[in-house]
């Protein structure tokens, strides 16, 4: 009997509900019901769910391991390429809505504010994942290379805490319980190595 998870309505349901998210904040904002600072809490918003989708792609490979579910990985590329999603909106938040395409602007802010510096880096690291994200890629970089050039997520990942933590200036609970998934995360990888 064929596995679930091998599903095309299973990966369409689960694609449609990757875009709740920005779907929601739409209504948020068709409803003007982003709070006082409208460009904070979208930015906010965004950057959490790239956060939430980064997780959820590491996930994937212990849950597959100790659900005995090898199909998960089938949505592994789907998540990564969500979170790339999100983090190229939350992005796009920050150079239109906030700084207005002004490069000055933004090259003094990420040089000036080690918050963006590290949130830049963060994210550049996720453009060579979300280029070579395809089956076309993994055949001409080879298996190996592929996954060696794939393991940037962690660094990504952790650069998206520091990212957070160092924003933020009382309230570091959500930065600090993604750091703590992050490393339980990482954990689960090494107690397998």
């Amino acid at each position: 009997m064929p596995s679930p998870l091998r599903s095309r309505w299973l990966k369409a349901a689960v694609f449609a509900a990757s875009l709740v998210p920005v779907a929601w904040l739409g209504v948020d904002a068709w409803r003007d019901n982003l709070g006082a600072n409208p460009i904070e809490f979208i930015t906010r918003a965004l950057g959490d769910w790239t956060m939430r989708f980064l997780l959820l792609t590491l996930a994937i490979t212990p849950a597959r391991r100790l659900l005995k579910l090898p199909d998960l990985i089938r949505y592994r590329r789907m998540l990564g390429l969500f979170a790339f999603f999100y983090g190229v909106l939350h992005l796009i938040t920050w150079v239109w809505l906030d700084k207005f395409f002004d490069l000055n602007e933004m090259w003094a802010d990420v040089m000036k504010r080690r918050f963006i510096t590290v949130g830049m880096l963060s994210f550049l690291l996720m453009v060579p994942l979300a280029v070579t994200s395809t089956t076309g890629w993994i055949r001409r970089m080879g298996g190996k290379n592929w996954q060696l050039l794939h393991r940037l997520i962690y660094p990504s990942v952790a650069f998206g805490v520091i990212h957070y933590l160092w924003l933020v200036k009382s309230d570091i609970r959500m930065p600090v319980l993604y750091g703590a998934i992050f490393a339980g995360l990482m954990a689960l990888r090494l107690v397998k190595r």
